[in-house]
């Protein structure tokens, strides 16, 4: 059985390995090489370095259409994605005999796209899951052939969700594959009604709106950490915000939101309209992340005082 195995991030590493072991893996589809941080290095994928440490063949097409055929020689009998980052054209998908499949980091029909696991987290769900799918042209669409669910945890981060989900999936595929590959497990089409969609992150929306509800400011800190964070304005410098804690209240102030009503041992007290989130670890432009303790005892001290107001712009 031959499986041509397509997958990017750290997300899809234990799955691309675990197959490896118990499968024949012809080749691995990754995303091409990506300029990484402020000198702009060029970096592999996760998958990548992990194929190439398996001495797999390793294809990064910019645009799967582009190399098709080149994909096609290869004669996979199945296909196996995760978190690829590509749509695959119709043709690729009727090409193996045995299909395309998928493992998807939500439970389908919730949370179709490209940001199921942070999406889950900033919109403060209790549990999430793992799909094994059948692929179709439209995103995340098609028949489901498992899920196993879990409990997200209240202090929650992306990646910590990402390597759960991620070990979750892996031993969910190799338990339903045997039976899917010898049609024994049959796919069931999703409840169209309960589609809900969980779109890549757009830039502005790591911008932090004081005006939102605390407990929501605080969940989207935690979605989009470690990458690619929040952030607020400290005067014209970005400050990002790494971690903070809400504490809701119901006593009603005529203090701006955004404004620092108070600096302690615990952080950076900040008013929002249902309480007050309490900025923990920050990290200025152009220095290293750290505990709001080290920050304001160093440049912070002269620059973050009760009274000012963090704006939405510079």
């Amino acid at each position: 059985m031959r499986i041509l195995f397509m997958g990017t991030p750290t997300f899809s590493v234990p799955i691309l390995k675990a197959l490896h072991e118990d499968y024949t893996v012809c080749a691995v589809v990754t995303q091409p090489d990506k300029p990484v941080g402020r000198k702009q290095i060029l970096t592999p994928s996760p998958v990548k370095e992990a194929a190439l440490a398996l001495n797999l063949p390793v294809l990064q097409p910019r645009r799967i259409k582009d190399e098709l055929e080149t994909i096609t020689a290869l004669k996979p009998d199945v296909i196996i994605t995760a978190a690829y980052g590509q749509i695959l054209p119709k043709a690729l998908l009727d090409y193996p005999k045995k299909g395309a499949i998928n493992v998807h980091a939500s439970l389908l029909p919730e949370l179709r796209g490209g940001a199921p696991i942070q999406r889950a987290i900033e919109r403060r769900y209790k549990t999430t899951g793992v799909t094994i799918m059948k692929m179709s042209q439209k995103m995340d669409a098609g028949a489901i052939y498992a899920q196993k669910a879990m409990t997200i945890d209240e202090d929650e981060t992306s990646d910590t969700l990402f390597e759960k989900l991620s070990f979750i999936g892996k031993d969910l595929l190799l338990k339903v594959l045997p039976d899917i590959l010898s049609n024994k497990l049959h796919a069931v089409p999703q409840n169209e009604e309960l589609v809900t969609y969980a779109y890549n992150i757009k830039p502005e929306e790591e911008l932090l709106d004081f005006n939102m509800p605390g407990e929501m400011l605080e969940a989207k800190i935690r979605a989009f950490y470690p990458t690619p964070n929040t952030y607020t304005y400290l005067e014209s410098d970005k400050l990002k915000v790494i971690k903070a804690d809400f504490h809701q209240t119901t006593t009603k102030s005529t203090i701006e939101n955004g404004t620092v009503v108070d600096i302690t041992n615990q952080g950076i007290v900040v008013k929002t309209p249902t309480g007050y989130l309490t900025l923990k670890h920050v990290q200025l432009a152009g220095k290293k992340a750290m505990p709001v303790n080290d920050f304001m005892n160093g440049i912070g001290k002269t620059r973050v005082k009760v009274g000012i107001i963090f704006k939405k712009t510079a």
